[in-house]
């Protein structure tokens, strides 16, 4: 896993200014997820929430079809998705660390709705993340990919 300097996330500039794997991967996935699901690569896919216990770090939010998964590493399947989710951040914090895994049932794009949950809103980011997402999900051959990241991990 790639771990942030530290201060990085609290400047906009320098967090606007990462490669886009990592803006997406620490801190903008909700974007990411919103902005796939607003005009979907693929279809049958639905955002999911990792959701850490105990208000422990690792919150990250993707994108399903149930059994292949979306983020800002691309497609894998799910159940590896959430294996490598887990053992990173256990050994970022604790063996302890434990999460659930629940549906999305708010706006990935609307600002309240994320702020009420700890996020930023799309305008709340030194650029526009909305358009960096759609740069970013333009580049990939969605179906190709999606199909050999099952075969390859099954």
């Amino acid at each position: 896993m790639y771990r942030l300097k530290p201060g990085i996330k609290r400047d906009p500039l320098r967090r606007w200014h990462l490669p886009d794997r990592v803006f997406f991967g620490h801190g903008a996935c909700h974007i990411l997820a919103g902005v796939y699901l607003s005009d979907p690569p693929l279809p049958g896919f639905r955002a999911e929430r990792i959701r850490p216990a105990d208000d422990r770090p690792g919150n990250h939010i993707f994108v399903t079809d149930g059994t292949v998964a979306f983020d800002f590493h691309g497609y894998s399947l799910r159940t590896s998705l959430l294996r490598h989710h887990a053992r990173g951040w256990s050994r970022l914090t604790d063996a302890g660390w434990t999460c659930t895994v629940a549906p999305v049932d708010f706006d990935l794009l609307d600002t309240d709705a994320l702020n009420a949950r700890k996020m930023l809103g799309p305008g709340q980011y030194h650029g526009d993340p909305v358009a960096r997402a759609r740069t970013f999900l333009a580049r990939i051959d969605h179906g190709t990919v999606a199909l050999r990241a099952a075969r390859i991990h099954a």
